[in-house]
């Protein structure tokens, strides 16, 4: 049976024509040796701070008895100090011990390793109940420290005052020399007053080299002057703060009754005991 032929139409397909595209000699694909380059393995090792012991705090039964825990009669009270308080006594409030045992534990390893990184710092405490140990302890420790009276404008106008410092550290030094021997009894009489009166505004801040980096205040609400001073430089707080006070802007927060003798000498030296053991720390550091 004979297959009838079909009929090519007039739309015969075209062939189609490939190019061939020419490849350029710089365009040829290099294969490049790829050599393995070893990477040494670098051993990172964590840098852990050796822990701090605090093993001179008082217990909370010294805390009892010196009056650490009696706090400002519930009229005089500052709501923000609440979370410190732990019951209302006779219309007195009474301060949670174990709270305020942690924070003094607390601003007592602040200060180990503010100083223990060579940090100096200032203690404020104008108040009767805290002068004088302040002054004994600071001498002793070689810090510096203010008891009579806050100077104004000591962090504020700190180049003019350390100008007043230095004057005081050079009187000082030409009276042991008997520089002023050649003056006239008059003249060294003036001058001694003179000597005497900038011991009593300056003579804790001999020992300064520069601004302190920090500062320690019993009762900020009676160093208010400070608070405002110390905040306006960004220098930390750590303050004994009672339940009249203000904790804002506060550091480190000792809450606590700073009216009793026995309270803030109790406080005062757990606190000038960290600064010590900073300041060991600290040589041996740079030894």
């Amino acid at each position: 049976m004979a297959v009838k032929a079909k009929k090519v139409s007039e739309k015969s397909v075209k062939p189609k024509v490939v190019k061939t595209k020419t490849v350029k000699p710089q365009e040829e694909k290099v294969e490049k040796k790829v050599e393995k380059v070893e990477v040494a393995k670098v051993e990172v090792k964590e840098v852990v701070k050796p822990k701090i012991e605090i093993d001179w705090l008082p217990s909370l039964k010294d805390m009892l008895e010196a009056g650490v825990h009696f706090g400002h009669s519930v009229k005089r009270r500052n709501p923000r100090m609440e979370e410190y308080v732990y019951a209302i006594k006779n219309g007195v409030q009474i301060f949670d011990l174990v709270k305020t045992r942690f924070a003094l534990e607390e601003a007592c390893k602040y200060l180990v390793e503010q100083v223990a990184n060579g940090e100096e710092l200032l203690l404020v405490g104008t108040k009767g109940q805290a002068a004088d140990t302040i002054k004994s302890e600071s001498e002793r420790l070689g810090v510096a420290f203010i008891t009579t009276h806050w100077v104004g404008g000591l962090f504020t106008n700190w180049e003019q005052i350390k100008t007043r410092v230095d004057k005081l550290i050079d009187m000082k030094k030409k009276f042991e020399l008997g520089e002023y021997k050649k003056y006239t009894k008059k003249e060294q009489v003036l001058l001694k007053k003179d000597m005497d009166r900038l011991e009593r505004m300056y003579g804790g801040l001999v020992t300064l080299r520069g601004l302190p980096k920090l500062i320690f205040i019993v009762d900020p609400t009676r160093e208010i002057t400070a608070m405002r001073e110390a905040i306006h430089r960004n220098i930390p707080v750590v303050a004994i703060v009672d339940s009249n006070g203000d904790p804002r802007r506060v550091a480190r927060v000792i809450p606590a009754n700073d009216d009793a003798l026995k309270s803030v000498v109790m406080l005062v030296k757990a606190v000038t005991a960290s600064i010590e053991m900073g300041l060991k720390l600290n040589k041996e550091k740079k030894s």
